[in-house]
């Protein structure tokens, strides 16, 4: 009997250990090993200490979970963490009362939070005007280039130097396919490749007010000369069958993978699942550029996403959420992290240690990410910063389709992106003034 009132008091004791601990909802869009990599940062951190427990929850693509949470928040039961794509950021500074910045949310739960810790390019493109950080840089990316190399020996390619400029990806895509390759090059986030970071590389306005960083009364610029080449050449491309379109967001990746598509532009994050899954060399290297263009190339702009906290938690909860990122902020699990996807590592201390760990002479091209986000920039180049971006990127994809099937012409296209996301843009600044 002793026995058993014993056993039910140690039940009890668990019970309560496990309920003194805090919860925290963290909603996010990661799937497959991006997806794993998160579930193993929340468990990681769980296992460290006693007081909080994360919770990761996947809600669906970027798009999908940030309108749930929208709608959550409104319901009063929104997550403590939302993953938000950096397309977002200008809506989520624009919730005024939504959330809380995470400099505000360190600081109160007693940490030390220094944003020149973090690489500039990355805390800048999440800061305020008046130099508060907003958001938490998380899983952030650039737009890389990828390489079969298997197919490029195939072909009779140097399999040591990836085409650096758009000449010579064309050059090689019509070789890949004279040997047989049904689709030498695609590209995934055809907006962000094509139309935002090609901007940025090559050192031109994506939209007036430096990309939308210096107001919200931003209007597009994409239907300069330059970006009308570039799209004339790709729908060229498309006609030879050199480059072949598979789809919007990060669908075309998977035709990488498999082998089918040689070459494809895209996401660092993309690592990841390439060092995972592909069956053949590759190789990783820095976007393709037009050598006469003056100035290019420059750098690319960030992508993936950052942490927000939203507003209406208990101040134990904080604790937690602000107990999590100084975790997630360490150099070792920032280097680890990075080694694992190929997102940049997002302090300073991080990518030190990890050059210091020889991993970039290990895995040649693993730098190009870092590499490309450090440079000087420029006001052309800082990042892009846009109200309504989601719906501007739908538009982008929307008309681009219509240049690959034949239908636009890319004046047309690049025209009717500016005409209609001009009005996306017209909207949130008349929904947004102050």
């Amino acid at each position: 009997m002793k026995l058993k009132f014993a056993a039910i008091g140690l039940a009890a004791a668990c019970s309560l250990s496990v309920q003194a601990q805090t919860e925290v909802q963290w909603w996010h869009s990661m799937t497959a090993v991006n997806g794993e990599w998160v579930n193993d940062l929340a468990k990681d951190f769980n296992a460290s200490q006693k007081d909080y427990k994360i919770v990761p929850t996947y809600k669906g693509s970027y798009d999908e979970s940030m309108t749930a949470a929208v709608a959550a928040f409104r319901a009063g039961n929104a997550p403590h963490i939302l993953q938000v794509f950096e397309v977002g950021t200008a809506t989520m500074m624009a919730s005024k009362g939504a959330i809380v910045p995470v400099g505000q949310v360190m600081k109160d739960a007693g940490y030390k939070f220094d944003p020149t810790a973090y690489v500039s390019a990355v805390a800048g493109y999440y800061t305020a005007p008046n130099g508060q950080m907003l958001s938490f840089p998380f899983n952030s990316s650039t737009t890389v280039f990828y390489i079969n190399k298997d197919a490029f020996k195939a072909a009779g390619l140097d399999t040591s130097k990836a085409p650096s400029t758009w000449p010579e990806v064309a050059l090689a895509a019509a070789k890949l396919k004279a040997s047989g390759h049904k689709c030498p090059f695609t590209t995934a986030w055809q907006g962000w490749t094509q139309l935002e970071s090609f901007s940025a590389w090559h050192n031109v306005e994506f939209a007036s007010k430096s990309n939308g960083l210096a107001g919200l009364d931003a209007r597009l610029k994409v239907d300069s000369p330059l970006h009308q080449r570039h799209i004339e050449n790709l729908a060229n491309m498309s006609k030879q069958g050199l480059f072949v379109y598979k789809g919007r967001g990060n669908v075309p990746e998977a035709s990488f993978i498999s082998g089918e598509c040689a070459m494809i532009t895209t996401s660092a994050g993309f690592y990841g699942n390439v060092a995972k899954n592909a069956k053949f060399g590759y190789g990783l290297a820095t976007l393709p550029y037009y050598p006469d263009v003056p100035g290019a190339p420059q750098n690319t702009v960030i992508g993936g996403a950052s942490l927000w906290v939203m507003a209406g938690k208990k101040p134990a909860e904080y604790k937690g959420v602000a107990a999590f990122f100084n975790y997630v902020s360490s150099p070792e699990v920032q280097s680890a992290s990075h080694k694992r996807t190929g997102y940049l590592p997002i302090t300073t201390a991080a990518y030190q240690l990890t050059e210091k760990s020889g991993f970039y002479k290990e895995k040649p091209g693993t730098d190009v990410a870092v590499s490309q986000m450090i440079r000087k920039v420029t006001d052309k180049s800082r990042g892009i910063r846009l109200g309504n971006y989601v719906q501007i990127r739908a538009v982008e994809d929307e008309e681009l389709e219509q240049v690959w099937n034949g239908k636009k012409s890319a004046k047309e296209a690049l025209d009717a992106i500016v005409k209609r996301g001009n009005e996306h843009l017209e909207r949130f600044q008349k929904a947004n003034k102050s």
